[in-house]
């Protein structure tokens, strides 16, 4: 019994690491780690930022997807820049993300802790 349970626990692992990896496949495909990283600021913030953000909140999945396509708005207060967070005063919409993408993405930054 001992053994099974070890087996399911490793293969969950497994799978679990392997749609981080995927989703980091896609962030580097759609070219968002021009601009982000897990956890340094480059020219927008680090995604454990965003995660930090957004932590709690119900819609965050939403509104992150919805960032990504439709990028935020120009100099609302500076927002991540004036907190030292980011280079850029707006991050501009990702043309080349389909919206399941994002979603996947937006998946993805939220799990990263």
């Amino acid at each position: 019994m001992k053994t099974i349970t070890l087996s399911l626990l490793v293969a969950a692992g497994v799978l679990s690491a392997g749609a981080v990896q995927a989703d980091e496949a896609l962030a580097k495909a759609k070219g968002c780690l021009a601009c982000h990283t897990v956890d340094k600021m480059v020219i927008g913030p680090a995604y454990k930022d965003v995660t930090k953000k957004y932590a709690g909140q119900k819609d965050a999945e939403a509104k992150i997807t919805e960032t990504i396509l439709k990028g935020t708005p120009a100099p609302a207060g500076l927002g991540w820049q004036k907190q030292g967070k980011a280079n850029l005063a707006f991050m501009p919409p990702n043309a080349t993300v389909k919206p399941d993408e994002a979603s996947k993405l937006a998946k993805w930054i939220l799990s990263l802790k």
